[in-house]
């Protein structure tokens, strides 16, 4: 058995990521807590107004519908989801609201969303003078700033060499083991796979949509299969669905990438492997080598 990979990230650059074409949901009314309670994995209860929180939308089988963050506005809790989700998620979340006093309005695209990492709002000039909101979204506390969409384009030319682009993002989340929607995320993951179980679940609250079967899976201890960070050599990059072979074994394919972005002379990608699987170097089925990182 070859032990993991021991992996220390570079020092991340301070960065602004403008994120205002994700899904944003308002909620409104005197229910609006207790009812969106009842239906994320997180307890809203500990939201502050300085502190955003992550939480999972799941259904009864336990499996994710949705990753979320959700924020206390004035008088409104506000949810943000990936673009794609926008529809989906509007209609899961409006499902259940019955009796309750709370209303849902899609505010997508209404306000931007800024998302500072290494940098602090309060000394950037053009950021200070709007609200601010801590949000680790990259395993680490970063600010978000929500702007007025009629002064974005003006403030993202002030910004300048401080905006990050996509390939950034995607370096940073790699680094960090950070799964995303569409990648490591979908509508057949279950949230402890992915290790969300860390930053997502509250198993304190109270009862939610698949809450049984999250709080199984804790109490069994595993799940048939995990998320990992790898790193390789070269400039040949692997194909994100690749699977993933371990080296010198049977053949049989024991994971799969989600994600893969270059960094330096090589590569880091993201990746499920199957439980019970304890080598630590694979190869994809054109030869590509990854070494499984440690935790």
């Amino acid at each position: 058995m070859n032990a993991a990979a021991p992996y220390s990230p570079p020092r991340a650059p301070a960065l602004v990521w403008d994120f205002s074409d994700r899904t944003q949901l308002v909620f409104k009314g005197l229910d609006r807590l207790r009812y969106l309670n009842g239906q994320l994995t997180q307890d809203l209860k500990k939201l502050t107004p300085i502190r955003a929180l992550p939480a999972c939308v799941t259904n009864a089988k336990g499996r994710l519908q949705a990753d979320v963050w959700v924020s206390l506005g004035e008088d409104v809790l506000v949810v943000d989801a990936a673009p794609e989700l926008r529809e989906i998620l509007a209609a899961r979340l409006e499902r259940y609201i019955v009796a309750d006093d709370v209303t849902l309005e899609d505010c997508t695209g209404s306000s931007g969303l800024l998302h500072c990492f290494g940098l602090n709002p309060e000394e950037h000039p053009v950021l200070r003078e709007f609200p601010a909101t801590l949000a680790a979204r990259l395993g680490e506390d970063g600010w978000d700033v929500r702007v007025p969409m009629e002064r974005r384009a003006s403030i993202r030319t002030t910004l300048g060499s401080q905006l990050g682009g996509a390939i950034d993002w995607e370096r940073l989340r790699l680094e960090r083991g950070i799964p995303q929607w569409g990648n490591e995320l979908s509508e057949e993951t279950l949230p402890p796979e992915a290790g969300l179980e860390r930053t997502h679940i509250d198993y304190h609250k109270g009862c939610y949509i698949g809450q049984e079967v999250i709080s199984r899976l804790k109490s069994v201890g595993h799940v048939n299969r995990k998320l990992c960070r790898f790193r390789g050599d070269g400039a040949i990059l692997p194909e994100e669905g690749s699977p993933l072979c371990v080296v010198g074994g049977d053949g049989a394919a024991p994971g799969t990438l989600t994600s893969v972005v270059a960094v330096g002379g090589g590569f880091l990608a993201l990746g499920y492997v199957k439980r019970g699987c304890t080598e630590s170097t694979f190869s994809t089925a054109n030869g590509i080598l990854l070494q499984r990182l440690a935790e």
